[in-house]
């Protein structure tokens, strides 16, 4: 059986994703909304998920903004009623909100560190918790956690044990997830992200010893855009999926290769 467009058409479904504002979050909202679904922007900054919110509004799709810090479950469980409340049903979720920062090992301090974990892992678990139990309740859903193939490998020549350790984590919350639900309804899975073309990647791209060694050990020997990983998770959101969860699907342009 070959898939066809209807494997890929949210027609109908609402998603939540964090982080919309920008980035690999914003493209994500806009693909979904094309293939159409109508859109949730749950963001900490004001302006850009306003004007996020406001864009998906005008490709014809319902959408709204809620302003939500992650590193907090209260904010995160605020969120998820306020959602509820204006859509009665969340289909897909998509746990995008992250942040970066090099530090050497011996110079992450604990609050780099707990900073690292509170948003990049504790933040996706109050998500998938707080979502994960309405999906439960009507027995139907599909989250995509955004890990990062920093989460397999640890990178050169910038040192971020941290965030390393938070993203291994969200891969393997997915697929823990992914066993808990996957015979009351719900699919888990996580895409992992080489390098993209974000706002959090420039500093490196204008760095002339980090960006060359990046490209040198990507075979494809490029950056990828957010509208690569958003495809990724078009597809492990969509019907098309249906049979797949608990998978990490590494979008890198091939760095994980060699």
């Amino acid at each position: 059986m070959s898939m066809s467009d209807t494997d890929f058409d949210l027609t109908g479904q609402t998603a939540l994703i964090t982080g919309a504002g920008r980035g690999i979050g914003l493209a994500t909202a806009r693909r979904f909304a094309t293939a159409g679904a109508d859109v949730i922007i749950a963001e900490l900054d004001v302006e850009s998920g306003v004007t996020a919110a406001s864009e998906i509004k005008g490709m014809g799709r319902k959408s709204m903004f809620i302003e939500v810090d992650v590193r907090n479950s209260e904010h995160v469980d605020r969120m998820a009623a306020i959602a509820l409340e204006a859509f009665s049903n969340i289909d897909i979720l998509v746990c995008n909100a992250g942040i970066g920062q090099p530090v050497k090992a011996e110079e992450c301090n604990d609050e780099d560190w707990l900073n690292m974990m509170a948003v990049n892992l504790n933040g996706v678990f109050w998500c998938c918790r707080a979502i994960g139990r309405q999906m439960l309740a009507q027995g139907r859903g599909a989250i995509v956690n955004v890990a990062s193939m920093c989460g397999i490998v640890s990178l050169t020549p910038h040192p971020q044990v941290h965030y390393n350790v938070a993203k291994a984590g969200v891969i393997m919350l997915t697929k823990s997830l992914a066993g808990e639900w996957a015979d009351r309804g719900l699919r888990v899975n996580c895409v992992s992200p080489g390098y993209i073309n974000t706002k959090m990647t420039k500093p490196a791209i204008k760095d002339p010893e980090r960006f060359p060694i990046w490209m040198a050990m990507t075979p494809q020997s490029r950056l990828g855009e957010p509208e690569n990983i958003a495809q990724a998770i078009l597809y492990l959101a969509s019907p098309g999926a249906s049979f797949t969860t608990g998978t990490n699907l590494v979008v890198d342009g091939g760095y994980t290769a060699w």
